[in-house]
């Protein structure tokens, strides 16, 4: 297996902007899938917030290895950059037949940053079938600032996507991402390793940026998710205009002039 970390491209970047998440299916090798549920039987070591990846996972260990897989490693570093630090981990348990499902929600306290945000990876170590709940993600979510659980009251959107997937699937989510774990309703206990990471220098063209100019980057960003209101799912795709300035550090960039016509200060200009 090829050990060069597997960069983004700008259509990929473009998507999860949009979508607020990405998924990696079926990257984690079968052998280590199965290691996973032994590792998390006897627990995982606490990292400290803020913790450098070499200091957090010591080398050999498996989150180690799970953060280091080429396409992991790749993905990692097109979205949060180079060195991030590790916040927190945790293992997230469903078991059989709970009767109970995760309120919507976003993680931790309103986020008002716009030039920065932080990955959270979510790891599956094993198949998720439609019985076994899955993790349900609210596609386009990520940019409306809402704090925590006050999403909670909502039961379902439209387009909303409940996961299954393969065993060994990562997805990569924005921190504001509006998500819940779904109701166990197999015999099947599941597992989820959550792993959030905090930027360290500006996220702008971390990834492979060879397709910059590509039309499908603009297609991606101005996509339209069935539970956006008509007149206020715009001001979602402002958020998006307004990230992908600095992602791209391209500050003119826009879609349908809505940036630039609202930015309009002649007064300001007349007075430098």
């Amino acid at each position: 297996m090829s050990t060069t970390r597997q960069l983004l491209n700008t259509v990929q970047v473009a998507r999860f902007v949009a979508h607020g998440f990405l998924r990696l299916d079926g990257v984690v090798p079968r052998e280590m899938n199965e290691e996973a549920l032994g590792v998390f039987a006897a627990g995982l070591p606490a990292v400290p917030y803020g913790t450098p990846v070499p200091k957090a996972f010591t080398e050999g260990s498996f989150a180690r290895r799970l953060v280091e897989l080429p396409a992991v490693a790749g993905a990692l570093e097109s979205l949060v950059g180079p060195d991030p630090t590790v916040d927190h981990h945790f293992v997230h348990t469903r078991e059989p037949h709970e009767g109970s499902a995760q309120p919507l929600h976003a993680d931790a306290l309103i986020d008002v940053r716009t030039d920065a945000f932080d990955v959270q990876l979510m790891y599956y170590p094993q198949e998720v079938t439609a019985d076994m709940g899955g993790t349900l993600v609210v596609p386009g979510s990520h940019l409306r600032r809402t704090n925590e659980s006050d999403t909670g009251r909502y039961q379902n959107l439209r387009g909303q996507t409940r996961l299954t997937c393969a065993a060994g699937t990562v997805m990569l989510l924005h921190h504001g991402i509006w998500h819940g774990g779904r109701r166990n309703d197999s015999d099947t206990v599941r597992h989820m390793y959550k792993i959030r990471f905090n930027p360290t220098v500006p996220q702008v063209r971390s990834w492979d940026v060879s397709d910059l100019d590509s039309p499908a980057v603009r297609e991606e960003l101005g996509r339209f998710f069935p539970w956006y209101e008509t007149a206020t799912g715009r001001l979602e795709i402002h958020n998006r205009i307004r990230l992908w300035r600095v992602l791209s550090g391209d500050p003119g960039f826009d879609i349908d002039h809505w940036a630039t016509r609202i930015e309009n200060r002649p007064a300001l200009r007349s007075q430098a």
